[in-house]
């Protein structure tokens, strides 16, 4: 790939990187995938948000679990790969954003957690997982997770 350019053609300069954490729990052939509803539209996603200043970008993964989700685990430090999808501002603006994906073993799922009352949480088959998700990239993230 060209120097300056990211996903989707577009110039590094122009996308804003974020965080996302791929909750699993259960083991191979009964393996499931923790979504979230988002806030604003009510889709299904994974958590995800802005890496913090001097937080490593898995750290800011599993944090993310943590406030969207209730999820308390380990995020790999490997990234299972990236996504783009373009964020909506409250002022309609869209940022385009490259997220990067972790892995994160869920230990406990938590009954209260931050945005509890914001969203959703459903624990889905990695196929069914991808096929409610939107952005292409990540629902072939979430179905290589049921290959065997």
């Amino acid at each position: 790939m060209p120097d300056g350019v990211m996903m989707g053609g577009r110039p590094a300069g122009d996308l804003r990187r974020q965080c996302a954490a791929v909750p699993l729990t259960g083991e191979a052939g009964d393996l499931r995938v923790v979504l979230v509803t988002s806030r604003e539209t009510r889709r299904w996603v994974v958590p995800k948000g802005w890496v913090e200043p001097g937080e490593a970008p898995h750290v800011s993964a599993a944090r993310e679990a943590f406030e969207e989700a209730g999820l308390e685990g380990e995020a790999d430090p490997d990234p299972l790969g990236t996504y783009a999808y373009d964020k909506r501002k409250a002022n309609g603006v869209l940022l385009p954003c490259e997220v990067l994906v972790f892995r994160l073993r869920v230990t406990r799922m938590l009954a209260e957690w931050p945005e509890r009352h914001q969203r959703e949480r459903r624990l889905f088959r990695p196929e069914a997982a991808a096929a409610l998700v939107l952005e292409p990239d990540l629902a072939r993230l979430l179905r290589s997770l049921a290959a065997p």
